[in-house]
């Protein structure tokens, strides 16, 4: 079970847990999916990413607030709006508390949603240490995939250049070229 920070790769991977891709690629349709659809499956994505020790009962109060977290969270990404993520955090109180090292302090968050909190703290710490910003959601209107962007400048747009990136480009050129 997580004892507070979880890395942004976590965050990224809680925010594909919808998944709503729906374009072809080598001639494969690709349907999205939600994988918080119940309660279990929400225990078992938790569990699978070591944020809930084995035997946590959760209730369907937990599933609608990580619902909205990821809901939130994905709008924050999707808009221009600085405050989008401070909104999506809003619900999920943090505090200023010791760090466990004894060097200082660090957020603690204590929504009451066990697994939750370790994801909130990775956000709001990210969002004060500036790797947030490298957190976004591709900009091809039929993926919306959240990604790490790893450009040097940080100005990456896509999932991927080899799929969304040239999907995009080539439907520009085409545009560009018709007449």
């Amino acid at each position: 079970m997580s004892d507070g920070v979880v890395d942004l790769v976590v965050v990224e991977q809680f925010l594909n847990t919808l998944d709503e891709r729906a374009f072809s690629w080598h001639g494969e349709r690709h349907t999205g999916n939600d994988e918080l659809t119940s309660v279990q499956a929400l225990l078992a994505w938790l569990e699978a990413h070591d944020l809930v020790g084995a035997g946590q009962e959760l209730r369907a109060s937990d599933l609608t607030a990580a619902r909205a977290l990821r809901a939130g969270l994905r709008d924050a990404l999707s808009g221009d709006d600085s405050a989008g993520t401070a909104r999506a955090l809003a619900p999920f109180p943090l505090t200023l508390a010791p760090d466990t090292d004894g060097g200082g302090l660090r957020l603690v968050a204590d929504s009451g949603t066990p697994g939750l909190d370790a994801l909130v703290e990775t956000v709001a710490a990210s969002v004060a240490g500036g790797g947030w910003s490298r957190l976004k959601l591709c900009a091809s209107a039929d993926c919306r995939w959240a990604f790490y962007d790893t450009s040097r400048n940080g100005g990456g747009r896509w999932c991927s250049m080899e799929v969304c990136g040239n999907r995009n480009k080539t439907r520009a050129y085409r545009r560009r070229h018709a007449d």
